[in-house]
């Protein structure tokens, strides 16, 4: 759930994970759920005269390395549409706009036709960033997203914030410590702790039952689904983001982070340094790589 409200306008500003939900009118819910209609086209792909596109990446950040840009798109009856191959024509803020360039799917470990779109690319400057987002068998659509300059949210290289996560033992007045059915067992050890351990440590800040884009559930069990192959090397740590099921409390740590949205999933190496960080949504082979990067 984006927590910061945002509008849509051409080049001038960005148009939030809230607010596409917003315009949608639900969109991606409906989409979820596989409902709407639509006449199948002789490929078995189904018509559509408008496609929307979202962006997922919570904080893209001035940088001149390149940076993960995250996306989705559904199609103006509400259906998901992740498979075709995708290319998106970038304009930077006051720029021109580029030649359309190929992102990657990643679709491993997401409900059925929620994969979502990566474009690695360096974000020169600040303010909102422009795209066209090009399916192919499908209409174009614009894309917009907000870069900062500096970003609060830590970034590669920094250092990760020692502060306490609530456990089964100090909810820290949590209650659910963990909104996912079944709760997941990723509650053992407090985040300061673990820091202080010699092993790297991956953090998954999310929260499956109130997350608007509904990516926090599917990312949680992604990385539940590789815990065995990384628990004995890697601390896998959860955090959910509020402190109840209904208030807009913050569990302590989220403050601490400045996360302005969720999901996030980031890894630690031995030093409390952060050595890779996802956002938005992912895909279970983009978790695998980050585990990698920390054992």
């Amino acid at each position: 759930m984006e927590r910061r409200p945002g509008t849509a306008s051409p080049f001038d500003t960005a148009l939030s994970r809230r607010g596409f939900l917003a315009v949608t009118g639900g969109l991606l819910v409906a989409a979820a759920c596989g409902s709407g209609s639509g006449k199948t086209a002789s490929n078995g792909s189904r018509g559509s005269k408008s496609v929307n596109a979202l962006t997922l990446s919570i904080e893209p950040y001035t940088s001149t390395r390149p940076e993960r840009l995250a996306f989705a798109v559904a199609d103006d009856a509400g259906r998901f549409l992740a498979g075709p191959q995708t290319t998106i024509a970038v304009k930077p803020p006051g720029g021109t706009q580029g030649p359309p360039v190929a992102t990657t799917l990643h679709a491993e470990g997401l409900p059925a036709g929620r994969g979502v779109y990566v474009l690695e690319m360096p974000f020169a400057s600040a303010g909102v960033w422009a795209g066209v987002v090009q399916l192919a068998g499908h209409p174009s659509a614009p894309l917009y997203w907000q870069v900062t300059s500096t970003p609060k949210v830590p970034i590669v290289g920094a250092k990760a914030p020692a502060t306490p996560t609530p456990t089964i033992t100090a909810t820290q007045g949590v209650d659910p410590l963990c909104t996912r059915q079944p709760a997941c067992p990723l509650h053992t050890v407090s985040l300061d702790r673990a820091l202080t351990s010699g092993k790297p440590v991956a953090v998954m800040f999310a929260t499956p039952a109130r997350c608007q884009s509904r990516y926090c559930g599917p990312v949680l069990d992604q990385l539940l689904a590789v815990q065995d192959a990384y628990r004995d090397r890697v601390e896998l740590i959860h955090v959910e983001i509020y402190k109840d099921s209904t208030s807009d409390a913050l569990v302590p740590a989220v403050d601490t982070w400045q996360l302005p949205g969720e999901p996030w999933l980031f890894g630690i190496d031995r030093a409390g340094t952060v050595v890779g960080r996802l956002d938005g949504a992912m895909g279970t082979d983009e978790v695998r790589t980050l585990l990698d990067a920390l054992v």
